[in-house]
């Protein structure tokens, strides 16, 4: 979504040429209308529309749909970055910009969503490393860099292994839900958030200003640390 028709235009014709099906939209009801109507894998969201207008449609695209979305915007403010990123955006290009560096960064975002979806079990490390930490998602125990073993729940294991099978990605309340519970997030529900905050308290070292399990806004919940699998003898 951009209020620029040259620019529209150019994304258009550059990502059709790299064979994307693409939808152009120069407002947010457009923009939303299109959403509900299409099977969209990625959105490009200008952020020039307004104080607000792109933070919070990016927000209310990621309460409705697990969609990535890319800000493609001529705000350079480090701020502004940090503040997409906290409303549910993926990645963040500032204008003037080389259009191959559009198509690397599109591939890049879709390359990662598809290689999280086609991960299961039987292909998922039996060993992550993240923050000097061990978690061996086959015996069910973290292990700090000391040697000291995390006292996690069942429930928090889980809730952990869904968070470092996805780095990076912002997940909903309902992507947790459905993934931690086999149902449906309901607003009123805060057993969600419960989860988390008791998670944060055994494996962050600031529960006042969390660095591995960061809010997103309106949203949802991402995990930033840095996600390494372990080899394994015998793996």
């Amino acid at each position: 979504m951009d209020d620029e028709s040259d620019l529209r235009m150019t994304l258009r014709l550059g990502l059709e040429a790299e064979g994307y099906d693409v939808i152009e939209a120069a407002d947010r009801g457009t923009a939303i209308s299109n959403v509900k109507r299409h099977d969209v894998d990625l959105v490009t969201l200008d952020l020039g529309l307004g104080p607000d207008e792109g933070f919070s449609f990016a927000r209310e695209l990621r309460e409705t749909r697990n969609v990535p979305v890319i800000l493609v915007t001529g705000r350079a403010d480090p701020q502004d970055r940090v503040r997409g990123l906290e409303n549910g955006a993926d990645d963040y290009i500032t204008k003037p910009f080389h259009f191959r560096e559009i198509v690397m960064r599109v591939e890049q975002v879709l390359r990662r969503y598809e290689l999280e979806e086609s991960q299961n079990s039987a292909h998922f490390p039996k060993q992550i490393d993240f923050d000097h930490c061990v978690f061996d998602t086959r015996k069910r125990f973290v292990r700090k860099g000391n040697g000291d073993v995390l006292d996690l729940t069942e429930t928090e294991l889980r809730l952990l292994e869904i968070f470092v099978r996805h780095p990076g990605r912002v997940l909903s309340r309902d992507d947790i839900s459905l993934k931690l519970r086999g149902q449906e997030w309901s607003p009123l529900d805060r057993t969600i958030d419960g989860h988390v905050a008791r998670l944060r308290r055994k494996i962050e070292v600031d529960t006042d200003g969390p660095q591995l399990i960061k809010s997103v806004r309106g949203v949802g919940y991402v995990f930033t640390g840095d996600v390494k699998p372990v080899a394994v003898d015998g793996a």
